[in-house]
Order: C-alpha cells, then sequence, then structure tokens
C-alpha cells in the first residue's frame, strides 16, 4: 500500500531542540533521545468513513514530532497501518450495499487527499491490514505453541497474564479495563475466557465474512491488536522511539499490543514512550463516526476551506488537550492566516531570528503549539505596527512556519 507525497520541509538555520514530551506510561515528562534515526509507529485508520477533524488533530499531533526531529538533522523513520479489515468496516459496508473492498479503498484514498492537502508528512511504511497477514499468523502461532495464547471455539485469545508488564501503559485498574474493553470492541463477557481481558488474536471463519487461509490457525482474520505488533516489528523492532495515537487508543489497543510484542519477543519495552492527542467534539460530545457527530476534512475543503487554516485550526489546541470544534475556531484561523500572509507579503519586516528560536524552544516543550503561534502573532503584530528593515525576515518567518508547523504562506 502506498502513502501519499511528501511536502518539502524548508532547512533552517541552527539547529532545532530535543523534544521534551509527556509519556502516557509513566505519566511524566521525558526528554526523548532517538539515534540518527528517530523511529516512531502511529496507528492508522480504519477505512470505512471520510478523515474527520478528530483524525486530523492526531495525525497533527505526530507531524509536529517528525517536525521537531527533523529540526534536530535526524532522520524519522515513521510507520502508519491501515485496518482495512475489522468488524466497523464490513458492518458500514453491509449498510450502504458496498463491496467492502471497494470502501476500504476509497476512504483510504481520500484520506491520502486530506493529508496531502494538510501537508501532512506522510509514513515510510504504510501498511494495510490484508497485506499484514503472512506476517501475523506465523506471531500468532508462536504466542499459541509457548502457551500465551488458547484457542475458544476456533478463535484464538491472547493471555494477559502471559506479560508481567500488563496493565503498564494504561495504568488503569481491572475494572476500569473491563468497562473500556466492553466499550471498545473487546468481549470481556464472553464464557470460556480465562481472563476478561484477553483479546482475541484470530477470529474463525464467519460464514459471509472474508476469511483468509491461517495455516494452523484455520481460516479466519486477525485481531486488532497484533496486527500493529506484527508492523511495527517488522518495519521498526522493539524499543522504538514513539508509540502514538487519539488517547482512546491507550487502552486497549496500546496497551494489548504491548504485552503481545513483550511476550513473543522477551524484550522491555515494545516502546520507550507512549504518546496520545486528545479527542476532538462537537456539539459537547467526543467527534467519532459511531455517532455520527462528524466535521470532514474533505467536506471543509469542498467547501473552499484553505487547508492551512484547517491545520491552524488544530495547532491552536495544545495536542493533548480535549477540545471542541465549533465555526468561531475555524475562523479565529482564517483571520490568523490572513494576518500571517499579510505580515511576509511585505518585502522586509522585523528580525525574525528570536522567533524561529521561540517557535523551537515551545515545540520541544510537550509540542507547545499555541505558544509557537503566539510567537508568530507577535511578529506579525510588529510588522503590522511598526515594520523593520531586515529583508530577509518575512522569508525566514514563512520558511520557519513551514518547516516547523506545516503551515504554507
Amino acid at each position: 500500500m502506498h502513502a501519499w507525497p511528501a511536502s518539502e520541509v524548508p532547512a533552517l538555520p541552527g539547529k532545532g531542540r530535543d523534544l521534551q514530551i509527556h509519556d502516557t506510561a509513566t505519566g511524566r515528562l521525558i526528554t526523548l533521545d532517538p539515534g540518527p534515526v528517530a523511529r516512531i509507529y502511529v496507528c492508522g485508520i480504519t477505512p470505512y468513513d471520510a478523515t474527520h477533524i478528530g483524525h486530523a488533530a492526531t495525525y497533527n499531533a505526530f507531524d509536529l514530532v517528525q517536525r521537531v526531529w527533523l529540526d534536530t538533522k535526524r532522520q524519522v523513520h515513521y510507520v502508519q497501518n491501515v485496518t482495512d479489515v475489522d468488524d466497523p468496516l464490513l458492518e458500514r459496508a453491509i449498510r450502504d450495499g458496498h463491496d467492502w473492498t471497494e470502501l476500504a479503498e476509497r476512504e483510504t484514498a481520500l484520506f491520502r487527499e486530506d493529508m496531502t492537502a494538510l501537508r501532512m508528512l506522510p509514513p515510510q511504511h504504510y501498511i494495510g491490514a490484508v497485506e499484514a497477514i503472512p506476517g501475523i499468523v506465523p506471531l500468532i502461532e508462536r504466542l499459541r505453541d509457548a502457551g500465551a495464547a488458547y484457542e475458544l471455539e476456533g478463535d484464538v485469545y491472547f493471555s494477559v497474564e502471559a506479560d508481567p508488564h500488563f496493565g503498564e501503559v494504561s495504568g488503569l485498574d481491572a475494572d476500569a479495563m473491563r468497562l473500556l474493553s466492553a466499550e471498545r470492541g473487546g468481549d470481556p463477557d464472553r464464557p470460556g475466557k480465562k481472563n476478561p481481558l484477553d483479546p482475541m488474536l484470530w477470529m474463525a471463519a464467519r460464514e459471509g465474512e472474508p476469511s483468509w487461509d491461517g495455516a494452523s490457525l484455520g481460516r479466519g482474520r486477525p485481531g486488532w491488536h497484533i496486527e500493529c505488533v506484527a508492523i511495527a516489528l517488522d518495519h521498526l523492532g522493539m524499543g522504538f522511539d514513539v508509540q502514538g495515537g487519539g488517547s482512546d487508543l491507550a487502552f486497549p489497543h496500546h496497551e494489548m499490543g504491548a504485552s503481545h510484542a513483550q511476550t513473543l519477543t522477551g524484550e522491555y519495552p515494545f516502546a520507550k514512550t507512549y504518546v496520545h492527542a486528545g479527542m476532538v467534539a462537537l456539539d459537547g460530545e467526543k467527534m467519532s463516526k459511531s455517532k455520527g457527530n462528524l466535521v470532514f476534512v474533505s467536506k471543509l475543503r469542498r467547501d473552499g476551506v484553505d487547508p492551512a487554516a484547517i491545520r491552524l485550526t488544530l495547532l491552536a489546541h495544545h495536542y493533548r488537550a480535549d477540545w471542541e470544534w465549533t465555526d468561531q475556531v475555524l475562523e479565529d484561523a482564517l483571520e490568523r492566516l490572513g494576518r500571517w500572509r499579510a505580515a511576509v507579503s511585505r518585502p522586509d519586516g522585523p528580525s525574525a531570528d528570536a522567533l524561529v528560536e521561540e517557535i523551537r524552544e515551545a515545540l520541544s516543550n510537550d509540542l507547545d503549539a499555541p505558544a509557537a503561534l503566539a510567537a508568530v502573532d507577535r511578529w506579525a503584530a510588529s510588522q503590522a505596527s511598526e515594520g523593520g528593515t531586515d529583508e530577509g525576515a518575512p522569508g525566514v518567518v514563512s520558511r520557519a512556519v513551514d518547516a516547523l508547523l506545516g503551515v504554507a504562506l
């Protein structure tokens, strides 16, 4: 599966700062210290509907991580999956009378278009669950053969008790985990499971649903969590720098994935840092496909909204914060975009050297994009009120905003 084209990232003078970021597993800010090649895995979409603002906010957060790393002169090895077979996708295809593969391909293509418009840097490896199945099956067999997985009526489950570190990603107690498991795709009440929290690794073939040859597992399809584990281990290995996604993935998805990988390899940790973006609400409720309260990036683009304004709307909120989409937040972003473009369109202006360092400092401090925007606002206000004599300043600002914030002026 192919990703989307990369926009050019301008090179800036000097060197960026190492990123300090909040780690869900420890609850603390930690300073990331990757080697020459920083490794990041971000969980991708289940393509049964178009990209909504909640998706865009999540991918914007991890785009900023990449940009900070690139500014430190590191290379970035970024991997993202597409869950192109799963219950929600199959259910939507049946509801709308579509072939599930055509639905997945169409919505994945639209996602690529949205990411391109928003200037999100693409992953080096963009892998669908279906294409990963040949690598997933042997991992499940290894877990089963090691006694870390068991069969139940043809399905195969992972035993969470096989991993002594289970629970360390989310930090939740068993009762909270059980509630979230039921809400987020698990089946804690299924009779016969050794532990209600045990997640499915392999679902035996169901009538009328797609299935694949699972060798000794029989025909079926993989569970959600093992999909990402197989892709991450194949392309990044253990101990990669950042596992990312929305805050609703901390449990069960990232918790279970870590346990799968740690049990398979005997190594710890699966990822050095777990980073989670906040949720976006609409009309007082979390924006989600199941509720249908969505603002689609593609719809905004069709309505003529500049993608740079959409991105500025996302940047105006700290990545870990939960926030609400309103007409006003978009209007504020459009006004800001106009002020910035007017400021950089002049032939000269106030020196921008200090501004570049302010943006770097803000982003290195747990991706504080609102502080970075405020710094650019101050420069633009100074340009409007006083002007300046530095002929290179507008170009420096334009390149810095592009390179570090992903906004083309």
